[in-house]
């Protein structure tokens, strides 16, 4: 009896028995991470948005109080 509430209690609480990732998810993780904050440097770095940013920035600084 004592074994199955200790099953309830971690199914309800979201633990399993993996304790975290392992060294691989670590790697895909950071790769990923990588990847999107290359993509997201580009976009901002772009003539677009870079155009847009200093306009909001603009106006907002010209605002009349």
């Amino acid at each position: 009896m004592r074994i199955i509430w200790f099953r309830v209690r971690a199914a309800l609480s979201g633990r399993s028995g993996d304790a975290g990732m392992s060294t691989s998810e670590y790697a895909m993780g950071t790769i990923a991470a990588c990847a999107f904050a290359a993509v997201l440097y580009k976009v901002v770095t772009s003539d677009v948005v870079s155009a847009a940013l200093q306009s909001t920035i603009g106006k907002a600084l010209d605002a009349p109080f």
